[in-house]
């Protein structure tokens, strides 16, 4: 006769589930205090930028509160300046929260200048190639283009780096003026408007003008793609496996490996998107602006973009707040020469001492930092 065998006692894993929740919880706590730990530190430095800055123009023999206000009332004083503000920040953006998520995998990319004329390029060939095509299918288009364009010149010092061994911020510098080079070869070549006394293109027609905002005033929808880019990549990084991952690479080396992530793989899908986002800056900003392909169309947004994502301490949301401080900044500087008789460049000191503090900052709290 077999005897019977007990029957275990069932478990009851509601306290195993519930206590399952709490690393979690735990784990966005301290994700909600470093974001906002990080985005005091941001504001403190700008602060210290302006007080520093304020010394120069001390010493020129001008009053630095009166520069200020001619700085604040140039760039919110009107419905005109804040429109060209909102467009001057668009490609800020959209370039700079690319990076923010390159410096993240610890990718250093800082090719966004020449990934941004070639998403021009390509967006500028497709306007006047495709005229008989109407806006709403033109538009896209031509902004598909840009942003392929720019992937598609990302993709080239990925594949350096990946295969040949070269270090992503020696090709991407190293492209950005190839990139430079070739819209001052396509605009003295096939693209370039006869008879023109600068190099750029003819005008595009206007089915491929970007839609403006507010009637009245040059604000054009690439605000929105900007808005629309630092969602979507807010959520790829915090809320998806990929994201994860990204953070995982950008934290230690061995805990990727241990967990199984692919080097080659994040390398390459975080260097296209941050190309794309690039080169679609540089299609809003031809689209947009010019509605025409100019030389040196792009100055300086591919540079900027990085002190903005160093400025947003590399988080992809608090790229849109940075961004509009460029775009702000830069706006106001010429009433602040026009009014007080500050020169403008004084912005770019602005900007530089917000950057090295914000590096400061970011270097001591480094060991704080959380995956």
């Amino acid at each position: 006769m077999s005897a019977s065998l007990p029957t275990p006692p069932e478990i009851d894993r509601s306290d195993q589930a519930d206590q399952s929740e709490i690393p979690s919880r735990v784990v966005a706590r301290n994700e909600d205090a470093d974001f906002w730990r990080r985005m005091l530190l941001a504001l403190l430095a700008v602060s210290l930028s302006f007080v520093v800055a304020a010394v120069p123009i001390l010493l020129s023999g001008k009053n630095p509160l009166l520069a200020y206000w001619a700085l604040i009332r140039g760039a919110f004083g009107s419905v005109d300046s804040i429109a060209f503000a909102l467009n001057k920040s668009t490609p800020y953006i959209l370039a700079g929260v690319g990076v923010a998520l390159c410096f993240r995998a610890r990718v250093i990319n800082i090719g966004g200048e020449g990934q941004i004329a070639v998403g021009g390029i390509a967006a500028s060939w497709i306007a006047l190639n495709a005229p008989g095509l109407p806006g709403s299918v033109l538009i896209p288009l031509a902004l598909l283009g840009g942003g392929c364009a720019g992937a598609a010149w990302a993709a080239i010092a990925a594949g350096m780096r990946l295969v040949r061994g070269v270090h992503e911020v020696l090709g991407t510098l190293l492209l950005n003026f190839v990139g430079l080079l070739l819209v001052s070869e396509v605009l003295h070549g096939p693209m370039g408007e006869v008879g023109a006394g600068f190099p750029q293109s003819p005008l595009f027609p206007e089915q491929a003008w970007l839609p403006t905002l507010l009637p009245g005033t040059d604000l054009h929808a690439g605000i929105l793609l900007a808005l629309l880019a630092v969602v979507l990549c807010h959520l790829v990084f915090w809320h998806t496996p990929f994201g994860f991952r990204l953070r995982l690479l950008g934290s230690s080396d061995a805990a990727a490996a241990y967990a199984g992530v692919s080097v080659v793989r994040s390398l390459l899908s975080v260097m296209l998107i941050a190309g794309g986002l690039a080169g679609l800056a540089g299609a809003v900003e031809v689209l947009g602006v010019h509605y025409r392909l100019i030389q040196g169309f792009s100055g300086g947004f591919g540079f900027n973009a990085v002190a903005i994502a160093l400025l947003a301490s590399l988080n992809p949301i608090a790229v849109l707040p940075a961004g509009l401080f460029f775009g702000f900044l830069e706006t106001g500087a010429l009433a602040m020469q026009r009014e007080i008789g500050v020169p403008s460049s004084l912005v770019f000191v602005i900007q530089g001492l917000a950057m090295i503090f914000v590096l400061c900052a970011l270097g001591i709290s480094l060991r704080r930092q959380r995956i």
